[in-house]
């Protein structure tokens, strides 16, 4: 008898085996509300804007919406397509962006993620859309750059009669992606295009010139010509740059089309084909007599570009303590749905421990992002306020960005190798983690800035100092810690070398401070003991054991 029929013949007369059964994989992290299941997140609305609750809540369950996360999915899988010419040869200059990206803006519009700050009839408007932002990166970071500039974009237009309309339609909560005139849009999405390719963030190297050429509806009509490195959403229907002109750089504002349905002379170059944020299209343009409008003085455009940066800023902030709280969820998720060496992973002490850490982090983060919005909302009520907004956002966006990558590489490592599979929702945050010390501003520039604001805003380093000393010292070596950093502050302002060694003693100063405020004291002895005790070194999962770590993952699942 041959081996072939041998084998034929023994494996009738084995029982039948189920070869891809599949056992102990983690449960799909959906189904919850990000925002009522966040404790954390849901004490600070009801302590400062309750109003907000419900904007909130519909925004939370759109993170949790299995629906919802395979629209982001698909939205950076097939992501989108430059289309520069028509099958007749036609300039086109447009974007083709799949069906899952229109739904996503259409739901981020439609939830006000973009304008609420501006349209709330009730106080702590920045606060109340900072948490919706919060929320919204947890849904779909791409989406998240243009109601970011958007955001921003609706303070450059206040104020000024000419871009009445423009403001109008930016606040809308209709996503209208048609190609039109703005006159006849019920929505608009705008833009910002700084960056050239021979400065990158020195914005004084703008090489784009302007020329003067009249004035159209009470604005100064300039044609623009030069090259744009970085060019988010090229559909947007406007957006802000700079060009130079006779009195140096200036901002203008650019509309896609013009008003007789024309397109404006913006020439989509290329596409960046970018490590993370792939469902945005980031491109280079070329402007060529491009039709432009002068935004604030002539030769003021940086100091006008920045006027708009604050927000931006913080809006980065509040981003990555929201993509942080997304990587934290699916993490507990993933270590709580699946077991290891006998246990579920959640409780093998190492594991524990890393969650634990991760939450504290996470809150930490949340909190110090929430308190700049807070005082970005009283800069025009209270000195104090605006000058703590003016140095501690750049704090919190440097540090903030800079610990998310961090943050989400340890979240990654919970997952093991599913967590390096694209499939996974991890591995996407672990693409978009690094953007977010890039964009608004180079860790190195938000460490100059914040030396430039305590050395030129007379009582900036008192403000700061009181606002972290206010809720006192937890320990001794936290009254020490921040002792230091206010001989330091006073002595070494202008010690450019060690600005990030600076600026991060005064993040922590931040959030243990705010951790002092409005979290458990257990939970906030924690932090500070890790964070300002010399054991912690910034590595996860290096916390003291106790009974209390249990606890502590406890608070931050997602119920």
């Amino acid at each position: 008898m041959n081996l072939t029929l041998q084998a034929q013949r023994a494996d009738h007369q084995l029982p039948p085996v189920e070869t891809h059964q599949v056992l102990n994989q983690a449960s799909p992290c959906s189904g919850y509300n990000a925002f009522t299941g966040d404790v954390v997140l849901r004490d600070m609305v009801e302590r400062h804007a309750p109003w907000s609750a419900t904007n909130a809540s519909a925004v939370g369950a759109l993170a949790g919406d299995a629906q919802v996360q395979e629209a982001a999915r698909l939205a950076n899988e097939h992501g989108p397509q430059l289309r520069s010419h028509d099958r007749f040869g036609n300039r086109t200059d447009w974007v083709e962006f799949h069906p899952s990206w229109h739904q996503l803006m259409g739901l981020a519009f439609g939830n006000g993620v973009h304008s609420l700050a501006w349209t709330a009839a009730q106080p702590m408007g920045h606060f109340a859309r900072a948490v919706l932002s919060y929320l919204w990166n947890q849904v779909e970071s791409g989406v998240g750059c243009p109601t970011g500039m958007a955001y921003a974009a609706a303070a450059g237009f206040a104020g000024k009669p000419e871009f009445a309309l423009w403001r109008e339609k930016t606040l809308s909560t209709q996503y209208d992606p048609r190609r039109l005139p703005v006159e006849q849009k019920t929505g608009a999405v705008i833009g910002y295009a700084m960056t050239e390719k021979q400065g990158g963030s020195d914005l004084r190297q703008t090489q784009t010139i302007g020329v003067l050429a009249g004035s159209e509806n009470g604005a100064q009509v300039y044609l623009l010509t030069g090259h744009k490195w970085f060019f988010s959403v090229p559909t947007c229907d406007g957006f802000y740059t700079l060009a130079r002109t006779k009195s140096g750089v200036s901002c203008f504002f650019v509309p896609r089309l013009l008003a007789d349905g024309s397109a404006n002379r913006v020439f989509v170059q290329r596409l960046k084909d970018k490590c993370g944020n792939r469902s945005n299209a980031s491109s280079e343009v070329e402007f060529n007599r491009t039709f432009a409008m002068l935004v604030g003085e002539e030769g003021g455009g940086i100091r006008e570009i920045l006027s708009h940066a604050h927000l931006t800023r913080l809006d980065f902030a509040v981003g990555s303590a929201g993509l942080m709280r997304q990587a934290l969820t699916l993490a507990i998720n993933h270590a709580s749905t699946r077991n290891g060496f006998g246990h579920r992973m959640a409780d093998l002490p190492m594991q524990a421990n890393v969650l634990a850490d991760l939450a504290l982090e996470s809150e930490a983060a949340t909190l110090a992002a929430l308190r700049i919005a807070r005082a970005t909302d009283g800069m025009h009520l209270s000195e104090s306020e605006r000058l703590l907004a003016r140095v501690a956002t750049p704090v919190v966006k440097f540090w903030n960005c800079q610990r998310a990558t961090t943050f989400v590489y340890e979240a990654l490592g919970v997952h093991g190798g599913n967590g390096f599979i694209m499939e996974n929702p991890i591995a996407r945050l672990y693409r978009e983690a690094p953007l977010n010390s890039i964009w608004e501003g180079t860790s190195n520039m938000m460490c100059m800035d914040v030396l430039r604001a305590l050395s030129r805003e007379e009582g900036a380093l008192e403000a700061f100092m009181t606002e972290v000393s206010g809720a006192g010292a937890a320990d001794r070596a936290h009254g020490q810690f921040l002792s230091d950093l206010n001989d330091d502050l006073g002595a070494r302002v202008n010690d450019e070398g060690n600005g990030r060694a600076i600026v991060t003693r005064m993040a922590l100063a931040l959030q243990a401070s705010e951790m002092l405020k409005h979290s458990p004291a257990s939970v906030a002895d924690r932090f500070v003991s890790s964070r300002l005790g010399n054991r912690h070194a910034g590595v996860i999962g290096t916390l003291t054991n106790g009974p209390d770590i249990g606890d502590i993952v406890a608070r931050a699942t997602v119920n």
